[in-house]
């Protein structure tokens, strides 16, 4: 697992990093974006970008994307920087957005070209535009595994925010029946704390509610997110007290592999691996069996 440490000595932003803003930051460099797709571009300011380093943290993860997937997105400039200081959030309300997963998570984060304390270290941040996302990245000391988590987490949020009418439909009938199973567990932690605190604050857990909305959104979040992280890349589901059992997030991935295919040559599950074999020798990956 590699990770990107090594300073960028002719890098073309170095002399722009002492301290900027990520709005500021995404403005400056606008122009210096570079086309991936009709969708992606990118730019980076943290270490020089060879093939190998281009491949592994840009084209093939976004190779992996479900073209259906791919069409709802908006225009999104990636922007590889060497680190990202974290400012304090501003009061309980934006607490309550981050929990919801909202587009912007963090008020105020900069791109600053040394390591910030641990406390104030930021791995991702984002700032919207009218015709465009854009999604920054620290690389240094951010391994590249976390580094595709995190962007396909990203990723996930925006398709939350306009998923259509049969994919919410689909999952919500998917949550509703898990719910009435008191089935216990969930994907990842967000999911997790906002499953507990529908079931603390909410008898009837079924019901339509803010809390309801809250805990869908998250779960169809951290849900996607290892979706698209196991088409990309052959991982582990980590097992512990707090998981969702393996048939029950079977499930989910099938839902999500049928609203959202994976493109000719990947590979969902174990036993999809010899078909997307046959059908692109070489370019398969698959998601470990739950």
């Amino acid at each position: 697992m590699s990770t990107l440490r090594e300073p960028s000595p002719t890098n073309p932003a170095g002399s722009a990093l002492t301290r900027v803003s990520v709005g500021q930051f995404a403005e400056r460099f606008k122009s210096e974006v570079i086309p991936l797709s009709n969708t992606f571009g990118y730019f980076c300011a943290s270490v020089p970008m060879s093939e190998e380093v281009l491949k592994e943290y840009l084209e093939e993860p976004i190779a992996a994307l479900p073209p259906s997937l791919t069409a709802m997105l908006p225009r999104i400039s990636i922007l590889l920087v060497p680190y990202l200081e974290r400012c304090a959030e501003r009061g309980s309300r934006t607490r309550r957005k981050t929990r919801a997963g909202s587009t912007v998570e963090k008020v105020g984060d900069f791109v600053v070209a040394e390591r910030p304390v641990d406390d104030r270290q930021s791995w991702a941040s984002q700032v919207s535009f009218e015709n465009e996302t854009v999604l920054v990245f620290a690389l240094k000391e951010q391994d590249v595994a976390e580094y595709h988590y995190r962007l396909y987490r990203r990723l996930a949020a925006l398709v939350a925010d306009t998923w259509s009418t049969q994919a919410a439909g689909g999952y919500k009938a998917t949550i509703r029946e898990e719910l009435a199973a008191s089935v216990h567990g969930e994907v990842d932690d967000e999911s997790w704390q906002a499953k507990q605190n529908l079931l603390r604050r909410q008898a009837n857990v079924n019901r339509d509610s803010p809390l309801f909305s809250d805990y869908l959104r998250q779960s169809f979040i951290d849900t996607l997110t290892l979706y698209l992280h196991g088409i990309c890349c052959d991982i582990d589901v980590e097992t512990g007290p707090r998981q969702l059992p393996s048939r029950y997030l079977r499930k989910r991935l099938n839902l999500l592999k049928t609203l959202y295919p994976p493109p000719p040559g990947y590979a969902v599950f174990p036993e999809d691996h010899e078909q997307a074999k046959n059908n692109e020798p070489g370019s398969t990956t698959q998601l470990s069996k739950p």
